[in-house]
């Protein structure tokens, strides 16, 4: 595990994208038909669901790849095992800690909090240092650090939470972990890495990244924030349909028009998600400023989560982890099987908020989840825990 940064960071990613649903699955069915009993967590169920996805799930992927690629996009030598390392140990430790502290122990729960903020803490100071050596303004770099940052308020908000249980602190933890953190890091890769990744396999393709794209993304997500913070909802459609154009026009730039692998074709189907999340986020506000009521409820949040970042994720990390394993660059059964399933998944989440018994759906979706990551997981640990196919290093 310790041959390259990916190795450990992503296997801990996956191990917890079942390990969390689980729990989470089973909260909503017990929930729904008290089949079982669980353990009331210290904390709200559904916060701590919000709060474990964005801060432990997502973002050990999003340190394995950044702590992969910051070097080769900056030009620097690889990080070592001594770098990389706590933080795959601080993140794996806050998950373990965390689900453990899910059965009612809070004392667990603040442990599992200390240790992700130390892991995230040394992952971002690596980070940075390498932006610093670098020369010039490496802009997608700096953009995946600025999201960091945010993350980092979020996180340190929770760790307040579990010391004292005030609905600000979580409102501001869950906040700051999507819309501003995980949002604009995944945008940042995707791009830099989806045109890429095109050139690579269609001829004659131009590569279409200008920066501007990323500094007005940017502008639109904090002024999204702001008016989240700030309760404004009935004007959230402003920014909101802003970047349904901008992700919009910006995936038709992109789109190739010729045949196109499926390894390329999922990562632009997952990426066609974000204008989707932004156009219900738009309808949202609009019919919250004309008539006062939420009529999608958290439907626009889950396109996003299930839809934008679920995707992203099966579609990303099978191809490094493909690539980094010595493997050929195909998509293959599994993971085509993973991505179809997120797709109905994204889709019975949304359907939920407007169906009646909501948490039937909602639960659905949750074993959904759980369908369509338990092969892919297993594969992807195996080949995270043995050397690569063409005995390389790393």
């Amino acid at each position: 595990m310790a041959a390259a940064p990916h190795r450990m960071l992503f296997l801990v990613g996956a191990t917890n994208v079942l390990a969390a649903m689980i729990w989470w699955a089973g909260w909503l069915v017990a929930t729904r038909w008290q089949l079982l009993e669980l353990p009331r967590p210290p904390l709200p169920a559904g916060w701590m669901h919000a709060i474990i996805m964005q801060y432990q799930v997502l973002p050990s992927f999003m340190f394995g790849f950044m702590l992969t690629v910051f070097p080769r996009w900056l030009d620097l030598p690889p990080l070592t095992p001594r770098h990389y390392l706590p933080v795959g140990v601080g993140l794996l430790g806050g998950q373990l800690l965390t689900l453990a502290g899910l059965a009612g122990g809070v004392l667990l729960l603040r442990a599992g909090a200390l240790f992700t903020l130390c892991g995230w803490a040394i992952g971002m100071w690596l980070l940075a240092r390498m932006v610093l050596r670098a020369q010039g303004l490496p802009w997608h770099a700096l953009s995946c650090l600025f999201g960091l940052v945010f993350g980092l308020v979020g996180l340190v908000s929770y760790g307040l939470l579990t010391l004292r249980l005030d609905a600000q602190l979580a409102f501001v933890a869950i906040k700051f972990g999507a819309i501003p953190m995980l949002l604009p890091i995944y945008f940042t890769v995707c791009h830099r890495m989806i045109p890429f990744f095109t050139s690579m396999v269609v001829p004659g393709y131009r590569m279409l990244r200008p920066t501007w794209i990323l500094a007005a993304a940017w502008a639109l997500l904090i002024a999204h924030l702001a008016l989240e913070i700030r309760h404004g909802y009935a004007w959230l459609w402003i920014p909101d349909s802003t970047l349904a154009l901008l992700f919009g026009g910006l995936l038709a730039a992109w789109w190739p028009r010729a045949h196109m692998p499926a390894l390329l074709r999922v990562l632009f189907l997952g990426f066609a998600w974000l204008p989707v999340a932004f156009v219900l986020y738009s309808f949202q506000s609009s019919w919250y400023a004309a008539t006062g009521s939420f009529i999608l409820g958290r439907a626009p949040a889950h396109a996003l989560f299930i839809g934008f970042f679920g995707s992203l994720l099966v579609a990303m990390v099978t191809r490094v982890t493909q690539g980094h394993s010595g493997r050929p660059l195909v998509l293959g059964a599994v993971a085509t099987t993973a991505f179809a399933i997120v797709q109905l998944v994204a889709v019975t989440r949304i359907v939920a908020e407007v169906v009646p018994d909501a948490l039937a759906w909602q639960a659905a979706a949750a074993l959904g989840w759980l369908l369509a990551f338990l092969p892919w997981v297993l594969r992807s640990g195996w080949i995270y825990l043995t050397p690569r196919a063409d005995g390389r290093p790393g």
